[in-house]
């Protein structure tokens, strides 16, 4: 970035007053001839990098241009969408004038996205989600077609696209779990503090993975045994459901084996009736 021109001149006095050879120019006045070369010199060296500058900045948007944009690009896009607003004329960027921050912050309604490849055929998933009262959720239809005319205007030539929005996986769980009839009672309840700390590790599990992260059984096994007055946690059955699309609805469950990545980004438990507090 150009410094200014007083900038680059304080920096030619400087280096002037360290140099015995050029004591004898010590004029204050402005106009003085040493001074008035001091500042075309400085004149001359802002312009040059002011052109630096210029140079820099239509290299960079020439690359822009070329390169082919990755999927951590897209999924900077999709969090970075403002409903209602307009995009800049040629540009991926919002015209954000005459808006103050909150309502700026506010347009953001996607909170959560991620980005994959298709397995079966070239094209870029692009899962998203928003959230109310601290539960993540699908944005409404209007907001979503919006974000679709979003993706058409931004999106490199060629590239085919499909947004997921869906409601959450559904997770059930079967459990066993072997407790300390010290600290938990037969339903599970803290004795101590009257909580079911075994639902609440659950909770905190899902609520920890990121969004479209994987589901790995021997890790949620793990924060489990964690938990106070639990002695071994057994899982005996876990399958989830999910939209399919072409009914718009859940799915039939489906076993999970070892680890899972839910098909909308995100999970939630369906209830906790499957677990059992065995001594």
């Amino acid at each position: 970035m150009a410094r200014t021109i007083e900038e680059i001149q304080q920096e030619i006095l400087t280096a002037k007053a360290n140099e015995p050879a050029l004591q004898e120019l010590n004029s204050s006045s402005k106009t003085s001839i040493w001074r008035l070369w001091v500042f075309i010199i400085a004149f001359a060296i802002w312009v040059l990098e002011k052109t630096f500058d210029t140079h820099k900045e239509e290299v960079s948007e020439a690359l822009r241009q070329l390169k082919p944009h990755t999927a951590r690009w897209y999924r900077n896009k999709a969090l970075a969408f403002q409903y209602g607003f307009n995009l800049l004329e040629d540009s991926d960027q919002f015209d954000n004038e005459g808006h103050d921050p909150e309502q700026i912050e506010a347009s953001k309604i996607i909170k959560y996205s991620a980005v994959v490849e298709s397995t079966d055929e070239s094209r870029l998933i692009i899962k998203i989600a928003t959230e109310q009262g601290e539960e993540l959720q699908p944005i409404n239809a209007d907001q979503k077609a919006t974000f679709e005319a979003y993706l058409s205007e931004i999106k490199d030539a060629g590239v085919q696209t499909t947004v997921i929005n869906y409601r959450p996986d559904i997770l059930r769980l079967r459990m066993k779990i072997f407790r300390d009839p010290l600290v938990l009672d037969a339903n599970g309840q803290s004795i101590l503090t009257g909580k079911k700390p075994i639902e609440e590790a659950i909770k905190s599990y899902l609520k920890k993975l990121p969004f479209n992260g994987e589901l790995v059984l021997a890790h949620l096994v793990d924060e489990l045994q964690k938990v106070e007055g639990v002695r071994i946690p057994h899982i005996t059955l876990a399958e989830s459901k999910w939209i399919d699309a072409s009914v718009n609805d859940y799915g039939n469950f489906q076993p999970i084996d070892v680890k899972a990545i839910p098909v909308s980004g995100y999970f939630k438990i369906e209830n906790f009736n499957g677990i059992e507090y065995v001594v």
